[in-house]
C-alpha cells in the first residue's frame, strides 16, 4: 500500500507540474479575469454577471495581447509584451515550486532555492509559448525570407 501511495503522490505532483507548464501563458489572462470578477462582484452584477465578465475579461487580455505581439515589429514592444505575460508567470511558478518544496523539506533556505528554479523555468516555458502563440503578420509587400528562391539559391554558384 505504501508503495502505491508514493507511486500516486509522485504521479500527482507530475500532474500538477504538467498543467503548471502549460497554463503558464495564461496567468496574466487568469489575473484579469479574477481582478475584473470581483470587481464586478463588489458592484452588485451578482455571481453569474461576475463569472461574465471574468471570462470575457480574460479572452480580451489573451486576444489583445496575442495580437499585439504579432503585430508589433518593434523589439523592445513585443519584449515588454511579453513581459506582461511572463512575469505573472514566473511569480505563480515561483509559489507553486515554494508550495511542493514546503511539503517535501524542512529545510527553508532550499525550499527557496527550488521555488526560484521553478520560477525561472515556467517563466521561460511562458516565453517560450507566448512567442511561439502569437507569430509576426505577414503585412502585404513584405517578404520575410530571403529574396532568392530556394532552388535558385541552392543552383547558382556565386
Amino acid at each position: 500500500m505504501i508503495i502505491i501511495g508514493i507511486l500516486l503522490n509522485i504521479a500527482g505532483l507530475g500532474v500538477l507540474c504538467w498543467a503548471m507548464f502549460r497554463l503558464a501563458v495564461y496567468a496574466l489572462p487568469f489575473f484579469v479575469g479574477v481582478t475584473a470578477g470581483l470587481y464586478a462582484v463588489q458592484t452588485g452584477a451578482g455571481p453569474l454577471g461576475a463569472i461574465v465578465v471574468g471570462i470575457v475579461s480574460s479572452a480580451f487580455a489573451l486576444v489583445v495581447g496575442q495580437y499585439a505581439f504579432a503585430v508589433t515589429r518593434s523589439a523592445i514592444v513585443r519584449f515588454v509584451i511579453s513581459m506582461l505575460f511572463v512575469v505573472p508567470a514566473a511569480i505563480a511558478g515561483y509559489h507553486l515550486t515554494l508550495g511542493f518544496a514546503h511539503l517535501g523539506m524542512v529545510s527553508n533556505g532550499w525550499g527557496q532555492a527550488f521555488a526560484l528554479v521553478g520560477a525561472v523555468a515556467v517563466a521561460g516555458t511562458a516565453w517560450a509559448r507566448v512567442t511561439m502563440l502569437a507569430a509576426p503578420l505577414s503585412i502585404e509587400g513584405v517578404h520575410t525570407g530571403s529574396s532568392r528562391a530556394p532552388l535558385e539559391s541552392a543552383t547558382t554558384s556565386g
